[in-house]
Order: structure tokens, then C-alpha cells, then sequence
């Protein structure tokens, strides 16, 4: 079931220029890319499950639990400026 590639046509289509002698060369490494997949296309794959990934997934996060976080006055002391709770900072976008 082989079939010569168009590679001029495959070119066009990613929106690359090439020379001859890249068309060439193309020409043989996708003619071999296609004869690989039909080669894996022969495979008898009954009874094998299909899948996603090669290992099963494990979730690796851990739990999303609450825990005691830096006291607010304690960070707020290390601010320049405030305004109760919140941190004044300098204006750095320009009107337009």
C-alpha cells in the first residue's frame, strides 16, 4: 500500500520553502516514516487494552489541606507604606 509522498504539496502545507535536494532528501525519510506506520498498522493487537499513557497514573500532589500561614500584621510590618490592611506603593503607570 505504499505511495510516492508529494513533498512539494507537504511543503506547502507547513509553509516551507525548500531547494530540490531538500525535496529529495524528504522524499526518501517520509516514504520510510510511512512504511513504518503501515508496518505497526500489522500488528495483531487483539486483546491488548488500549491506552493513554505506557505506567498508570498516580496523582504525585498531595492534599490541599489548610495550615497556619504568616501572621498579617507581622507581614504588613515590612511594608513601606500602608493603609490599614492594605500596601500602598508607588503610582507606576502613567495616565494616557
Amino acid at each position: 500500500m505504499s505511495q510516492t509522498i508529494d513533498v512539494a504539496y507537504v511543503a506547502e502545507l507547513a509553509r516551507l520553502a525548500l531547494t530540490a535536494e531538500e525535496a529529495k532528501q524528504f522524499q526518501g525519510q517520509l516514504e520510510q516514516i510511512v512504511h513504518y506506520v503501515e508496518k505497526i498498522g500489522q500488528l495483531d493487537v487483539t486483546g491488548i487494552e488500549p491506552t493513554l499513557h505506557g505506567q498508570g497514573q498516580v496523582n504525585v500532589l498531595r492534599e490541599d489541606v489548610p495550615v497556619p500561614s504568616t501572621i498579617r500584621e507581622a507581614a504588613l510590618s515590612n511594608a513601606p507604606s500602608r493603609n490599614g490592611y492594605e500596601v500602598k506603593l508607588p503610582k507606576i503607570v502613567e495616565d494616557a
